[in-house]
């Protein structure tokens, strides 16, 4: 059985193009984090020469305002395209972005792995041979200067027995305790052998964010990941994860003690509300206050509780039809809704961000035809897809016109 999933209503999405194919470059892996304090959203992507990420070759950035009017209602703006600073190593290509924000310093972290040029993952794989490095930039005025470049690799010994590893890509965590959480997967070397699986696991620090640590990997196989906070009715706080997989469903797993470990969440196990796409696909998972409504604190998770939204393409078979998942109960893997379909057609990786008041925007790779080669931002509301998933009967994604 595969996902189930429903088009959207006459209320129709707000999609604009951000990064498109143009003078023979095609934008990849989007990552997006939201700046609350002023209200700005920022996207980065992956610049490749071709159509194949070992041509991969520097990473991408815009901004936008979010402005709310009586007449308009919310709208978003794009800036103009700049290459990110700093976030080069000689001899290496940059990869996976992955953004996390700190409140307290207001400062955006941007983790990237660099990788030597040329050097695909599987080659790493095959042969036992890391050549990525875990870097990162910082900046305190939403990417206007940077700072200098952090290589973390000698820092972290784990990385040593590794066959290859990235973070994200898509954005991080920052915990109510205020540490900053980066999703990761790694391909650990066997006594004599090579890595032939990954795992999920994150990477932490707290503040002020200059010792970083891994924590424990999931004990089942798991790729591309990222990672959300969640609390309940009871007021329990945990970290949860939503990882890639090739078994033929997400894994979802969650850590109590706040990134350290993560187990499998209970009911996972077969469950088909979350179906993988083919040989696995990237997807995004985004916490929010229930209902869609922001609490008067300054910290939205001070709500009652939280649930979550997840994008992922819907069909079961090729990366088509990106579609959104709700799911309220933090403690029930198998509660997840029936999909909106947000894109229609040729879709990829994406990344969610939560922008208040019960508004999220996704960046989302998508394309013309079979090839993904561009970059969209679509807004929407809670109300949107409540509405949405709750009034139309339920349709394979295989019979999705696209």
């Amino acid at each position: 059985m595969g996902n189930t999933c429903v088009k959207p209503s006459e209320n129709q999405l707000q999609e604009q193009l951000v990064f498109d194919y143009q003078d023979g470059c095609v934008y990849r892996i989007p990552a997006l984090c939201y700046n609350r304090n002023i209200q700005t959203l920022l996207a980065f992507a992956e610049k490749w020469k071709t159509l194949s990420d070992s041509d991969a070759e520097k990473l991408v950035m815009k901004t936008a305002k979010v402005k709310e009017d009586d007449t308009n209602g919310r709208q978003i703006h794009w800036t103009e395209l700049k290459e990110v600073k700093n976030a080069l190593l000689s001899g290496h290509c940059t990869m996976n972005p992955c953004p996390v924000y700190d409140e307290k310093e207001k400062t955006l972290y941007l983790f990237f792995n660099c990788v030597e040029n040329s050097v695909e993952e599987i080659w790493q794989i095959n042969n036992c041979c890391n050549k990525a490095r875990l870097c990162y930039i910082t900046t305190t005025d939403d990417g206007e200067n940077w700072s200098v470049l952090t290589d973390l690799t000698p820092q972290l010994q784990e990385i040593g027995g590794w066959a290859t590893f990235a973070v994200g890509p898509g954005h991080g965590l920052q915990t109510n305790s205020g540490r900053l959480i980066v999703p990761v997967y790694a391909y650990p070397n066997k006594p004599g052998s090579c890595a032939s699986t990954s795992y999920a696991l994150a990477l932490y620090a707290d503040h002020p964010y200059t010792e970083w640590q891994f924590g424990n990997m999931l004990e089942t196989e798991s790729g591309e990941c990222q990672m959300a906070d969640l609390l309940d009715d009871e007021g329990n706080y945990v970290v949860y994860c939503n990882a890639r997989s090739t078994s033929g469903h997400q894994v979802e797993a969650v850590s109590v003690n706040v990134g350290v470990d993560f187990a499998k969440q209970t009911g996972s196990e077969g469950s088909e509300k979350i179906v993988e796409t083919g040989k696995g696909c990237q997807g995004s998972v985004v916490s929010f206050p229930a209902d869609g409504k922001d609490a008067d604190k300054k910290d939205e998770h001070n709500s009652s509780n939280t649930w979550r939204l997840y994008t992922h393409p819907t069909h079961v078979e090729d990366r088509v039809n990106l579609g959104v998942y709700l799911n309220k109960p933090p403690k029930d893997p198998n509660n997840w809704s029936k999909s909106l379909i947000i894109n229609s057609g040729t879709s990829g990786y994406s990344d969610l961000a939560y922008i208040g008041k019960g508004w999220f925007v996704c960046l989302m790779e998508r394309g013309e035809g079979k090839e993904l080669n561009q970059i969209s931002s679509v807004m929407f509301s809670y109300s949107q897809v409540e509405e949405d998933i709750g009034q139309y009967c339920c349709c394979s994604p295989q019979n999705i016109e696209t």
